[in-house]
């Protein structure tokens, strides 16, 4: 089950519940609708004989948070899952958006990109570093708002699972 909510006034919340290859519920009713892609993040969709023309303008899996032009129309959708929505439940929904002081790795791998430098700041989901892994480049990104303090390894330095890759000031 998904909570998804929109950005735009006023709010508007769904209970969207569904399954691999089974029908969508959204609020408890079924969702009948017919989605055509058309290439490049463009899709048409008829939906109670009416027609869409849907767009995906970014996607950002880590905050779960879509932005769509439906019929030209800006669209900003934030999904929470059961998980999200416990953590609201037992208030530490606010634990995740406090200032982080460092970035440690994720998981064993070899650095083979730096995208910083000591005293940049840098917004939200911007690319600090790339780590490789298991012969996969994986972008470690920043976890907030903040100055990039110290980058604790070098190019081409192997590094171990929760070694501080960098320090934010």
């Amino acid at each position: 089950m998904l909570q998804v909510r929109t950005d735009a006034a006023p709010q508007q919340i769904w209970e969207v519940d569904y399954q691999p290859n089974g029908p969508i519920m959204v609020n408890g009713q079924p969702f009948a609708w017919d989605l055509t892609p058309l290439g490049n993040g463009r899709y048409h969709l008829l939906y109670e004989n009416r027609s869409y023309t849907a767009e995906l303008v970014s996607a950002d899996y880590v905050t779960k948070t879509l932005v769509l032009k439906l019929n030209g129309q800006r669209l900003e959708l934030q999904a929470k899952d059961r998980f999200d929505l416990l953590l609201d439940k037992l208030g530490m929904s606010n634990a995740a958006a406090s200032k982080v002081n460092e970035l440690k790795a994720p998981m064993p791998g070899l650095i083979v990109d730096i995208r910083v430098t000591p005293g940049q700041t840098v917004q939200k989901g911007d690319a600090l570093l790339v780590l490789e892994a298991m012969k996969m480049e994986n972008i470690l990104k920043a976890p907030g708002e903040g100055t990039v303090a110290a980058i604790k390894v070098n190019l081409r330095d192997n590094v171990t699972k929760g070694q501080v890759l960098i320090q934010f000031s």
